[in-house]
């Protein structure tokens, strides 16, 4: 299945590698500062985003002909990052580490440990509106509630940095800071993205993996199945 590409008056076919790789090259370094944001930390923040991106080549086809992929694979990305199970027991401990680390200025310190006690759909309220720019209703519809909520949401996210850090009370300051946090904290890791190729082919190993892995508990669970049949016909 090819995917066509306008250019001014060019018309280009692309192959789904090439509209994948390049939705990657054009998404995922400003995705992995996004997530930086929601997490606190550069190493997890390329996890999710190469996850996310390992999803939309499982379901490319979808994702190819959804009227926003780079939102797609975004909503993805944000959901890893703030899934619950990332904020428990030892990574907890190593984010608190890495947030104390050399490589975090002091005030970026502040603003990270301030957005990481927002609530989940606080801070990611407060990423899409004031972090990516989008407006109410579109952050309303990417984190599916409704605007009345959304918009209350951000406020209270608002209020509850500007206790922690009253300098940041005005939301074009906040913006701003986000931008450059997240910014300056990506540059100075040497850890990139992953290039786009090997991100396919993790997702297609992964895929085999659990094609394989559901094989086997299929073949087991008939085995099992059977035995019980069998001893119950010889009772």
């Amino acid at each position: 299945m090819g995917f066509i590409e306008r250019t001014g008056d060019e018309v280009t076919s692309l192959t789904p590698e090439e509209a994948f790789d390049a939705l990657y090259a054009s998404c995922a370094p400003t995705l992995v500062r996004q997530t930086y944001l929601l997490t606190g930390r550069h190493g997890v923040a390329l996890e999710c985003v190469e996850r996310a991106f390992r999803d939309a080549w499982h379901r490319w086809p979808e994702v190819a002909l959804d009227p926003d992929p780079p939102g797609w694979v975004r909503a993805v990305a944000h959901d890893h990052a703030l899934s619950p199970w990332r904020r428990t027991g030892r990574r907890r401990r190593r984010r608190q580490r890495t947030l104390a680390g050399p490589r975090v200025a002091p005030a970026d310190r502040a603003l990270l440990a301030a957005l990481r006690d927002l609530p989940p759909l606080h801070r990611r309220t407060l990423l899409l509106y004031d972090g990516l720019g989008l407006d109410l209703p579109e952050t309303a519809a990417e984190t599916e509630a409704s605007t009345a909520a959304t918009a209350s949401r951000l406020c209270r996210a608002r209020e509850a940095v500007a206790v922690r850090l009253p300098e940041l009370a005005d939301p074009g300051t906040l913006r701003r800071r986000m931008a450059e946090a997240a910014q300056v904290a990506t540059s100075r890791t040497r850890t990139r993205p992953s290039r786009p190729p090997v991100v396919r082919h993790r997702a297609e190993r992964l895929a085999r993996w659990w094609t394989a892995a559901a094989a086997v508990v299929t073949a087991v669970l008939g085995v099992l199945i059977l035995a019980g049949l069998v001893t119950a016909a010889t009772r």
